[in-house]
């Protein structure tokens, strides 16, 4: 897996949000993991610690958490905000409008999440999806700091175990959890930036596609996951303009 170098990491003002600490961390050494061995640690972080877990009041309210979606040896890693409500209902991460969407973005780069895993040496089709936060905030709204604090030590377990080629990360406050940079979006999104040696395009959210539902945003969108797909070696000729 190609490496990047660390960007510099801004600093924050605030030092309750703890995770702005973790991108400062170094890159990953490149051991490989077995793919048994993935499954493993994957499965047991969301048995015995996120499924109880008590660490904020979203627990609260929820239904179901949210884990994540797609191959444990996906080449690339979307991370999203947090489960809405159909999420919430069924335990699956991005199965609502903004899931549909979503799926028929990744499709267009020849993906799915539930594409075929890696096998004889080629590379996986499908993605690996989660989220910041694994419970659903009241109202779909933004996961708070502390909320995000107590809950991203799951996700950095996530990536680190997975180990995907690139992060895309969708919305404000997964890039700015995973960069630690306080900008607005459409100063991140676009352009390539790492995280621990792990490439990342920052990028709309779908609801934020969905809400502003125009030929700039969706362009914008379709831009930056063609970017990733040249990172992957993935073939950009069949479709010209955003799919959405």
């Amino acid at each position: 897996m190609p490496t990047a170098a660390v960007v510099p990491i801004a600093s924050v003002a605030s030092p309750t949000i703890e995770f702005i600490q973790t991108s400062l961390l170094p890159a990953f050494d490149l051991t490989p993991i077995a793919r048994s061995e993935k499954l493993g640690l994957l499965s047991e972080l969301d048995e015995s610690q996120v499924k109880g877990c008590t660490k904020c009041g979203l627990c609260r309210g929820r239904t179901n958490t949210v884990y994540a979606a797609g191959d444990c040896d996906a080449r690339v890693m979307f991370i999203g905000e947090g489960p809405g409500e159909e999420e919430d209902m069924t335990g699956i991460p991005f199965v609502g409008r903004s899931g549909k969407l979503l799926d028929k973005m990744i499709g267009a780069m020849g993906l799915s999440r539930d594409g075929e895993a890696s096998r004889d040496g080629e590379p996986s089709k499908s993605i690996y999806i989660a989220n910041v936060v694994k419970c659903r905030p009241p109202e779909n709204r933004q996961p708070s700091p502390q909320e995000t604090a107590a809950c991203s030590p799951y996700l950095m377990k996530q990536i680190e175990w997975v180990r995907p080629q690139v992060i895309v990360t969708l919305g404000l406050p997964a890039t700015q959890l995973i960069l630690g940079l306080k900008l607005p979006m459409g100063q991140m999104r676009g352009k390539w930036h790492a995280w621990r040696g792990i490439k990342v395009m920052p990028t709309y959210h779908p609801s934020y596609v969905l809400r502003s539902y125009n030929e700039q945003t969706r362009r914008a969108v379709w831009s930056d996951l063609q970017l990733v797909m040249i990172e992957l070696g993935l073939e950009i000729s069949g479709v010209s303009s955003s799919p959405a």
